[in-house]
């Protein structure tokens, strides 16, 4: 049965008790999804001066 990628990281954290984790992959998931959408539009310059 195929499986999700999100499914298998939250069954990852949830039996590996690794709850650390969870906010360092939402992070991760939310910078990488604001460089996308910015990507193409005029407040880009602006966004990568933060990093």
């Amino acid at each position: 049965m195929a499986r999700s990628k999100l499914g298998m990281v939250w069954d990852f954290l949830r039996v590996r008790k690794k709850w650390w984790l969870a906010p360092v992959i939402i992070f991760a998931l939310l910078i990488s999804l604001l460089i996308v959408l910015v990507e193409g539009s005029a407040v880009a310059p602006f966004i990568y001066t933060l990093f």
